[in-house]
């Protein structure tokens, strides 16, 4: 994935978002003497900058995290055009941070490869037959999946809560089915729940939302007690 000979192609769009577009990229290097020849898929999230964007995150998300230069902070506070650039790269790069520190966490999520500007490259989750792996909410899996599922997904959840993290827009839009292994997505908002002032707030609703999709998928899921298992990972 690293390699300075590698040549990314554009093979079409994954997935088109109201403030970002995910693109499937294949990574590949020519064989080279007795070097075979390598290739792997990826993911490219290419984040939209603010006026062609037809969805804006709340600034509550991003409460508690500061910008460096301040420079870059008083464009993104005059809305100029470096200033919209900025913050779609920060969401790229906030994306980016988590993704790495949530792999090494042991959270199932993409493993993050490069972020440069408004794109992050992340591995490619696919669903075994060379298409792309269906969202948690399109899939409808047997009562024994169900339940595997909730067991990584709650596992999932406890080790962001260990680190002191929500997700902050958990939804069975969010996670991914990788035949019997699920992976969480989309975490450019993942929120930090003593640092935010509405950190258990976020970590509430990823709860409740989550425990209402398991309950109407037929398992029986207390939101009050998960909110409540993530706090002991928390505290």
């Amino acid at each position: 994935m690293t390699d300075q000979a590698a040549v990314d192609t554009e093979l079409g769009v994954l997935k088109t978002g109201k403030e970002a577009d995910v693109f499937l990229l294949e990574r590949a290097v020519e064989a080279i003497g007795d070097n075979p020849a390598k290739s792997s898929l990826l993911a490219a999230k290419r984040y939209r900058t603010e006026e062609h964007r037809t969805f804006h995150r709340s600034t509550s998300y991003a409460e508690g995290r500061r910008i460096r230069n301040s420079r870059d902070s008083r464009a993104m506070a005059k809305k100029t055009a470096h200033g919209r650039g900025v913050a779609a790269g920060q969401w790229a790069y906030a994306e980016w941070e988590a993704l790495n520190r949530l792999w090494r966490a042991g959270v199932p999520v993409p493993y993050p490869v490069q972020v440069d500007g408004t794109e992050l490259l992340m591995e490619f989750i696919d669903d075994g037959e060379g298409g792309a792996a269906p969202r948690l909410a399109q899939v409808r899996p047997s009562k024994e999946l169900l339940g595997g599922y909730f067991e990584q997904l709650r596992d999932g959840m406890r080790e962001l809560a260990r680190a002191g993290l929500a997700h902050g827009d958990l939804s069975p839009y969010n996670v991914l089915a990788q035949n019997e292994r699920i992976v969480l997505i989309d975490l450019p908002q993942v929120v930090d729940v003593v640092g935010n002032p509405q950190g258990m707030d976020f970590l509430m609703r990823d709860c409740h939302t989550m425990a209402t999709w398991f309950t109407k998928r037929g398992l029986e899921v207390d939101e009050h007690e998960l909110f409540a298992d993530l706090l002991t990972m928390v505290f």
